[in-house]
């Protein structure tokens, strides 16, 4: 058996020849650890992140744009916030709010009590894009495949597995999508949809790209395209963590000075970066906002 670590963070798009379906795949694994990261999330939570982390990259590869992508969940159950955001070259990062105690057993319902999943689509060219998915299936997949059809209105299949593997955190998914131009039939899609639905978590977790596509479709011819890496990013820098100071009051600021000693401790809540400001840094950023 070849190595399927090297199918790791990456995605891959395929094409069935004879089939005018479409296919995609993706495995995170360290860039789901990185994104993790500090965070002690209830493993309800981490399962989450995993689900909306492997969507958010399948989505923004379905999608022909420079931009990114935002899936996220507000509710008032004790998960308040799961935002996960992606770029067009799968840079991701993910971060969730909690305001209350989530045991591992917990629904998603449970955890979200009355919320909404919200899908922001802001290409760098063009009019930015918001779609309000309601959540009113049990997972966040079903919602997600329910949107998939709606939006592009072409036969779609999502399926996304989250877990641990080797010791490690890692979460995976497959996408079957009709091509859009016409030419493939209902059937057809239904009978790779059928084939993809036998998936196992050990082979989407543990195969490569060849061995996982031939098990499933060996009477298919399948064409596979190069990978996309995929990476954790932030985005976050000592700039923009002044720029968010500048906003508070003179008053404000100096106050936090004096309750922590002479220096502000900054940290970027989606990678647990520190970025400390004392009374010197803090003129010398009034000084350049003027």
């Amino acid at each position: 058996m070849t190595d399927y670590t090297k199918d790791n963070d990456k995605l891959y798009r395929y094409l069935f020849q004879n089939r005018a379906v479409r296919g995609e795949w993706v495995r995170l694994n360290q860039s789901f650890s990185e994104t993790l990261n500090t965070h002690q999330y209830p493993s309800a939570v981490q399962n989450l992140l995993g689900e909306m982390l492997v969507a958010t990259a399948l989505l923004t590869a379905t999608l022909k744009f420079n931009g990114n992508i935002t899936v996220q969940i507000q509710g008032d159950g004790p998960l308040k916030l799961a935002l996960v955001n992606g770029t067009d070259s799968q840079q991701i990062r993910a971060l969730a709010r909690l305001q209350g105690d989530i045991s591992d057993d917990m629904s998603l319902h449970q955890m979200i009590g009355k919320g909404v999943l919200v899908i922001t689509i802001a290409p760098t060219d063009g009019e930015r894009y918001q779609g309000v998915i309601a959540l009113d299936k049990p997972t966040i997949t079903e919602c997600l495949e329910d949107y998939f059809v709606r939006s592009e209105q072409l036969q779609t299949q999502l399926i996304i597995r989250t877990g641990e593997f080797d010791g490690k955190p890692v979460a995976a998914g497959m996408l079957l999508q009709i091509m859009p131009d016409g030419q493939g039939s209902p059937e057809d899609f239904e009978h790779l949809a059928t084939l993809t639905a036998t998936i196992k978590d050990e082979e989407i977790f543990g195969l490569t790209t060849e061995e996982m596509l031939y098990r499933l479709y060996h009477q298919e011819s399948v064409e596979i395209y190069p990978a996309q890496n995929i990476k954790f990013h932030c985005g976050c820098s000592a700039e923009r963590s002044g720029a968010a100071l500048m906003l508070i009051s003179d008053d404000e600021i100096d106050q936090i000075l004096a309750e922590h000693h002479g220096s502000i401790d900054m940290q970027c809540e989606c990678c647990g970066t520190h970025y400390f400001f004392n009374k010197e840094k803090i003129d010398q950023l009034k000084a350049n906002n003027h």
